[in-house]
């Protein structure tokens, strides 16, 4: 017999078994031995009060054992012999693109202009120590996409369960943990997040399919407004010699919403597409314990039975959100450029959450008509100028730019620094002053909103570091909404974050699905 049960318990309850047995047979009026499994369902914490209680959705199983995996499995057949279909970018709406098409029976070809996710780890290394970043390997290039080593949070506002549901259920069977089909905020972490990468990449070719690292399109092979394939340069070797290679079949274009140099091939070669808005701001970064203090109203912070505490701010400031965006308890600060006389900050967190540090993205709304002109590469210029300042105010190398919060609300330069989480290091600067107004305005004013909500939160133990313009895609590559086809071009569909129909890894891991769908229906039709 099974049943399930909606509780709200107190987290030492919640976090032992035998403790969460003992309350459900106490309250529902059962034999505790007669408990042979308990599965949580749901998990959520409810810190809105001085006493924290754990949310928890159970299923209890009495005198019998579950009969299945706590995921779905997917099917992946042998699809060697199968159409293909070439499937640009290796982040998580490739990805997704990619194993969907499998599951339809078709061969998907895979390129990544990136290196596998070992490889690219250790390009991520030598930012901190040489002060240089790889074009082509970086915390936004490479398999896995931005998502991969930029925290690997799996939380959606998206209401439709169940694309979610699978998109959790497919990271499962690849590896991740089961807790994130329960938990409300569902986290895997950079530092399991690569492994599930990998073997998702194992089942692509296991089935069949193709994944070329180091591999960058160059261009759309068009006959007859059709798609029908794409050229590719390949570079194995070294950045001194490259090899030009052709893949045919329709394409799905998911190449992240750091390609810049594919914008601006679309936009030479008239293929539509529009400028969208973003927002752009800081990275904030805390004390863990006193996030952990504020958030559980308590001055021991999370105890022992509580994770690392998160928080969630959204206003409004002259007719614009400023909003948190990406918390990471118990995480870092990275350098996220993809090219020379860039700063970009993001942030991540290990599975485990434990850092002494805290950071989320500071950001302020801008819509395309903030952008003066019509050129829709001018949002995408705006986001280089803002990044390019930010290099030179961190003396021209990786070392961020950064201020205290505090001394940033009231327009002061900070003396000295925190210490941070930042590996190439801080250097102080009045973000006050050389940000555009129209960001460092509304983020003073976002920032007192948000210390009247949460005592303790604005103050000088709090380090911004510069800047933040990678939220989300500058440019909309134009689709038609019933067909995810682009509006002009058959066998062309632009996916996932680049194209800016998503906005992170579980989102785009549902668009590249909608995306595999909707090829393989015109490819049935042709």
């Amino acid at each position: 017999m099974t049943n399930e049960y909606q509780i709200r318990v107190q987290p030492h309850v919640a976090a032992n078994e035998q403790a969460l047995r003992s309350y459900l047979a106490d309250e529902y009026g059962f034999d505790v031995r007669t408990v042979t499994a308990v599965r949580i369902l749901r998990r959520s914490i409810d810190a809105r009060q001085r006493t924290v209680y754990v949310n928890l959705k159970v299923r209890v199983y009495i005198n019998e054992q579950p009969q299945q995996d706590e995921y779905m499995h997917t099917d992946y057949p042998d699809v060697s012999n199968r159409p293909q279909v070439i499937v640009v970018g290796a982040g998580p709406g490739g990805l997704f693109a990619a194993l969907r098409l499998i599951e339809l029976g078709l061969r998907p070809i895979v390129l990544e202009r990136g290196k596998d996710v070992h490889e690219r780890k250790k390009d991520l290394a030598q930012i901190a120590r040489t002060q240089q970043v790889d074009a082509e390997s970086n915390y936004c290039f490479g398999e896995g996409g931005a998502g991969a080593y930029s925290d690997g949070k799996l939380y959606t506002r998206s209401k439709k369960r169940g694309p979610v549901d699978k998109i959790l259920n497919v990271f499962c069977q690849h590896g991740a943990p089961t807790n994130i089909l329960a938990d409300a905020h569902p986290h895997i972490g950079t530092d399991k997040l690569p492994r599930v990468i990998e073997a998702m990449r194992n089942t692509i070719l296991r089935s069949g399919g193709e994944v070329h690292f180091q591999t960058k399109m160059t261009r759309l092979i068009i006959k007859d407004n059709t798609v029908i394939g794409v050229e590719a340069e390949s570079n194995h070797i070294s950045h001194l010699s490259s090899l030009t290679s052709q893949f045919t079949g329709p394409v799905i274009l998911a190449t992240g919403h750091s390609a810049r140099d594919v914008y601006r091939y679309l936009a030479e070669a008239r293929i539509d597409i529009e400028a969208k808005g973003i927002a752009v701001g800081v990275r904030l970064e805390h004390p863990s314990q006193l996030i952990d203090q504020i958030q559980y109203h308590s001055r021991q912070g999370r105890g022992r039975y509580l994770p690392a505490a998160e928080y969630s701010f959204v206003t409004q400031v002259d007719g614009r959100g400023v909003y948190s965006f990406c918390m990471c308890p118990g995480g870092f600060v990275i350098p996220a450029a993809t090219d020379k006389e860039q700063i970009v900050v993001n942030g991540m967190s290990p599975s485990s959450r434990g850092g002494q540090w805290s950071n989320s993205g500071m950001v302020v709304e801008l819509r395309a008509e903030d952008v003066e002109g019509d050129d829709p590469l001018r949002v995408m210029a705006f986001q280089e100028r803002l990044e390019r300042d930010c290099w030179q105010q961190g003396n021209r190398r990786q070392t961020a730019p950064a201020q205290r919060m505090a001394d940033f609300v009231n327009s002061r330069l900070s003396y000295d620094l925190p210490k941070s989480s930042y590996a190439p290091g801080l250097v102080s600067s009045p973000l006050h002053f050389w940000m555009p107004r129209a960001i460092s305005h509304r983020l003073q004013q976002g920032f007192k909103a948000f210390g009247r909500i949460s005592h303790g939160f604005l103050t000088n133990e709090a380090v911004m570091i510069g800047v933040e313009t990678r939220t989300s895609s500058p440019v909309r590559i134009l689709r038609d909404g019933a067909t995810l086809m682009h509006v002009r071009l058959a066998g062309l569909f632009p996916c996932g974050e680049g194209a800016g129909y998503a906005g992170g890894i579980v989102s785009a891991g549902v668009d590249g699905e909608r995306c595999a769908d909707m090829c393989a229906q015109w490819l049935s039709a042709c």
